[in-house]
Order: structure tokens, then sequence, then C-alpha cells
């Protein structure tokens, strides 16, 4: 009977420890979210030449699914997201995505038809083993881009949450911006200031 307890438990750890094991690595993440967002991109007749709507869904239907923006939109607000309601809340983070939707679909239709080739470096883990960063290298374009992500882990997996384009990762920007707007309009003004800015890209 303790022999059978004993199998049981290795058995249990071993599954375990599989499951650890099998899920995909901060840098498998990047280049998985990268490589299905370009190849679909490049499926695509209207973002193959370069048409921003068609980049968009492309990345809203490929690229969405690695990223935990709903962690970007509390850090880029700060405080104040603690104190929004939670239809302020919602309101604040669908607007939010939106534009980091719209900024790497923009960004994408930069590499559209082109034979670009992506180098993905090994991940930075954090000490706490829950953060992480992958550096990625865009070669095949007239300057060579390089692109960072910062990455979180969660109960689905790693998922990143913010993005280093031009040597500025997106937080930090969104965080100068959003505090002036919050000082000036409170969460509803800045509910109204993404909303705009998101309005007028759909045009």
């Amino acid at each position: 009977m303790k022999k059978l307890i004993v199998a049981l438990v290795a058995l249990c750890a071993m599954t375990v420890a599989y499951g650890q094991a099998a899920k995909p690595g901060p840098n498998d993440v990047v280049k998985q979210a990268v490589e299905t967002t370009v190849k679909a991109a490049k499926a695509d007749p209207a973002a193959r030449d370069g048409d921003l709507k068609a980049t968009i869904k492309v990345v809203e239907t490929n690229f969405v699914p690695y990223t935990d923006f709903k962690r970007t939109t509390r850090i880029a607000v700060g405080s104040a997201w603690n104190s929004a309601t939670p239809d302020q809340q919602k309101q604040l983070f669908e607007q939010f995505q939106q534009l980091l939707v719209n900024t790497y679909a923009l960004q994408l239709t930069q590499v559209r038809g082109q034979a670009v080739k992506f180098k993905i470096d090994p991940p930075q883990v954090g000490s706490n083993g829950k953060d992480a960063v992958v550096q990625s290298d865009v070669s095949g374009i007239d300057d060579d881009l390089q692109v960072g992500y910062r990455l979180g882990l969660t109960d689905d997996g790693w998922k990143i949450y913010d993005i280093d384009m031009g040597g500025a990762w997106l937080i930090r920007v969104y965080q100068q911006q959003f505090a002036g707007q919050l000082s000036q309009g409170g969460v509803d003004g800045l509910i109204k200031f993404l909303q705009e800015h998101n309005a007028r890209v759909a045009q």
C-alpha cells in the first residue's frame, strides 16, 4: 500500500513538473506572438497593402491574446485607477487597449510585404521569476528595428504588458501623458482623450 501511495505521489509530481515545463517561456511567447501576427498580416491582402484598419484587425485577433493590457492600463493610469468606478475602469481598459493595438498595427505596416527576419534574444528574468524582458531585432527593412517586450507571469502563462518601440517603453510614455489629462479632467477627461484619439485613427 505504501509503495502504491509513493508511486501515485511521484506520478503527480511528474505530471505537475511536465505541465510547468510545457508552458512556453517568455521568449517563446514573444516569438509566437510576433510570428503569428506578421504571418497573418502577410496573408491578408488589405493588411499586406498597408491598410491600417485591416492591420488593426490582424493585431486584435493574433497579437492581443498574448498580452495583459489590463495590467498595462492599471500601471499607466496609476493611483487614479483605484479611485475609478468599475465602469470607468472598463472604459479606460478598452480605450487604452485599442490605442495600444493601433500603435502596434502602425508599426507593423512598416514591415508589410518585406522579407523581414526576427531575432528573439533569451529572456532576462527578474529575481522573483514573475517578470521578464525579451529583446528582439527586426532586420530586412531600411533600418534594423529593436523592439523590447516586458512580460509578467500569470495563471495563463507569460503575457506581454509593455513594449519598447524606438527606445521608449510605452507605459512610461503614456504615464506622463495620462498624468496631464488626469490633472485637467480627471478619469472622465482621460477617457474622453482616449476616445478622441482612437476616433481619429478610425476615420
